[in-house]
């Protein structure tokens, strides 16, 4: 796995509750190629607020962990699919279309999780993302979601009342 996050890379200046490394009260989850040039994976350790029943991770939480995890996922393959470097001009940025996440056994607490994803299919416009949950050895939940690439500033402005 490569040292430095995509995260880091691409947006050092996120602001996003999930990766976003400039949210102080965020997860800051941290997404990177692994050795085998197909996933994108990540490790977090749920913190004891994350608590959904006794001794079990929040399922809220393990789909905001699905959804930042794939949509950097979706980023990375984009970038590499246009031969450049993640963080390169212009900044390829992507929302999420459809998050669906099945839980498949109860993710435990105090077991750092690891997130595994990869495309299915190609990058482009739509791009689908499958993404594996392990606590330990334990495959606990798989997201299949759909990332749209957009451009962030002009859905903010159409969000907001602002598009011209």
């Amino acid at each position: 796995m490569q040292d430095i996050s995509l995260q880091d890379i691409a947006a050092p200046d996120g602001v996003c509750y999930g990766c976003g490394g400039r949210n102080h009260h965020g997860l800051h989850i941290k997404s990177r190629w692994h050795e085998d040039g197909v996933h994108v994976v990540a490790e977090h350790v749920p913190d004891a607020k994350y608590c959904g029943w006794p001794d079990l991770v929040y399922g809220g939480l393990i789909a905001m962990l699905v959804d930042c995890h794939s949509n950097w996922t979706a980023m990375a393959y984009h970038y590499r699919d246009e031969g450049r470097e993640p963080g390169s001009l212009p900044r390829i940025e992507c929302v999420t279309g459809n998050l669906g996440i099945k839980f498949i056994k109860p993710t435990p607490m105090g077991v750092p999780l690891l997130l595994r994803a990869r495309l299915e299919g190609e990058p482009g416009r739509k791009t689908r993302v499958i993404c594996e949950v392990y606590a330990g050895e334990l495959l606990t939940a798989v997201g299949d979601s759909v990332f749209v690439r957009v451009d962030t500033g002009q859905l903010a402005a159409t969000a907001h009342g602002r598009e011209s």
